[in-house]
């Protein structure tokens, strides 16, 4: 089915669902969609129901009483009936939306169900009984019921272990933020450097840029500082308080003072568990839970260590939490009082490049080597992208890999294909070319990589000295990467 004209992107997310809503089969069939806010998941889904002739419903925050006679009073006026449905409980109501396709296929969405949830604990039992194998009111039906949600623990695990809906799901699509480069050309930026400033403040989520922005884009280089004040750091801008709103939306997250000081201690370059606890004054074995939670909830990400096994590295999942917690929570009472958001922008430049635009960065480099570059850059097919810790136990000290990049394993060592140094605002010459060097003999004694045909990736924003870009020419294992080839080349 051809997709809306005025959806961006999501080719994907629209076949897989209108897949799912149109299938011919006989039963009706649950589906699962789910992803952080702000992500287009109800433009999608409400597209798909007004292309399919499809029932849309979103709940609210309310007692199940209210609920139920929202949902009777929407879908008898979806039916055209002269009078609303009345619904004594939710059996009831979910039997009577697999009626609705007792003609043939069609698609019913319930938006924000954890709401109903909420109000409701035993939903998800109720739901798992209405499509019980044999029930009549399943096999009679050709609904496509669409559970969907923003809490992102609470929704992935509707499948998962135990959960009453285990088992029953014909579809479970995650709509994620957009790429990178793509969320470039949503903004319609075509400054590869600015994209980088742009997408460091609000990443890739697609409602930043019409809802919350109401269309404004910066002109140029020139203009984003002015931008940023205008759109996120005056208090009566609504992407002043979203970093905050997002944390609150999620449920799982009761105790936020801690969940803010442990995004904070991330902001802040404290990527370790250990690292976070001496920042936010505990003991790391007391952080498993909250780094738990805040990863279910799809805020903080967790990286293995490409080079050590069993350590890990944190990051902040969303660029406008990190962007919060770097540069407007510390400034929070004079950014909250009129007139001193340029003032306090301007005192923040250092920080802003420091801790936010160089960690994203780097992230937006090992993001062009999973899914942008050419293979024949690294001399193998990626299968694995990261970063880590090398130990140089002859100078007794420890060097950052910014990109790492993991082939196929193939015997017992597993090709270690580049590893890579990534410089926002540094001119790469051979200094940084030597110290890749060094860390690549080190580890072609690693016993479970082999790094023999290890290439060198140099990342910069700025460029790169001409004896460099001369060496690189000559030596096929040397790589170099501006930000026109991260957003444009392979």
């Amino acid at each position: 089915m051809e997709k809306p004209a005025n959806m961006f992107d999501r080719d994907s997310e629209w076949r897989s669902l209108t897949r799912f809503a149109s299938h011919p089969g006989e039963g009706a069939a649950l589906g699962v969609v789910y992803g952080r806010r702000r992500q287009g998941k109800t433009f999608l889904l409400d597209a798909a129901c007004r292309a399919l002739g499809g029932f849309y419903f979103s709940a609210t925050e309310a007692t199940e009483a209210e609920s139920l006679s929202r949902l009777g009073a929407e879908l008898s006026a979806f039916l055209g009936l002269p009078s609303p449905l009345s619904f004594t409980d939710w059996y009831q109501a979910v039997d009577a939306l697999l009626s609705l396709g007792r003609q043939g296929p069609i698609p019913v969405v319930i938006d924000e169900f954890p709401y109903l949830v909420q109000a409701t604990p035993a939903l998800p039992s109720i739901v798992q009984r209405a499509y019980a194998p044999g029930r009549e009111e399943r096999t009679s039906s050709q609904t496509r019921l669409l559970l969907c949600g923003s809490a992102l623990s609470f929704m992935s695990r509707l499948l998962s272990g135990s959960a009453p809906l285990r088992g029953r799901a014909g579809l479970e699509m995650v709509v994620h933020t957009l790429d990178y480069r793509l969320a470039g050309e949503f903004w319609r930026v075509p400054d590869p450097n600015l994209a980088v400033l742009l997408n460091s403040v609000v990443g890739g989520t697609p409602a930043y840029r019409n809802e919350f922005t109401l269309g404004d884009t910066p002109a140029d280089r020139e203009d984003f500082d002015g931008w940023v004040v205008r759109n996120v750091l005056e208090r009566d801008s609504p992407l002043f308080r979203e970093a905050r709103h997002l944390l609150a939306e999620e449920p799982s997250l009761r105790d936020t003072g801690l969940y803010h000081s442990v995004l904070a201690a991330v902001a802040a370059g404290n990527t370790t568990r250990g690292g976070i606890a001496s920042f936010i004054g505990r003991k790391a074995s007391d952080l498993g839970h909250p780094l738990t939670v805040l990863e279910d909830s799809g805020l903080v990400l967790r990286e293995a260590d490409a080079f050590r096994a069993g350590r890990s590295t944190y990051s902040i999942a969303e660029p406008l939490v990190t962007f919060y917690h770097a540069v407007m929570r510390p400034e929070w009472s004079r950014l909250d009082r009129p007139g001193l958001a340029a003032r306090v922008w301007e005192q923040s430049g250092k920080r802003f490049y420091g801790t936010v635009v160089g960690p994203r960065f780097e992230a937006i480099c090992r993001d062009w080597c999973q899914f942008h570059a050419d293979p024949e850059s690294f001399g193998g097919i990626p299968s694995h992208v990261g970063r880590g810790i090398v130990n140089d136990a002859a100078q007794r000290r420890s060097h950052e890999v910014d990109v790492a990049v993991l082939g196929h394993a193939d015997g017992e060592r597993r090709p270690l294909l580049a590893i890579g140094e990534a410089k926002w605002g540094d001119v790469i010459g051979m200094g940084h070319l030597d110290r890749l060097r060094r860390i690549r003999s080190i580890l072609e004694a690693h016993p479970a990589l082999n790094a023999s045909h290890t290439r060198l990736l140099l990342f910069s924003g700025v460029g790169f000295t001409e004896e460099l870009a001369q060496l690189a020419s000559e030596e096929r294992d040397i790589v170099l990467v501006d930000t026109q080839r991260l957003y444009y080349g392979a």
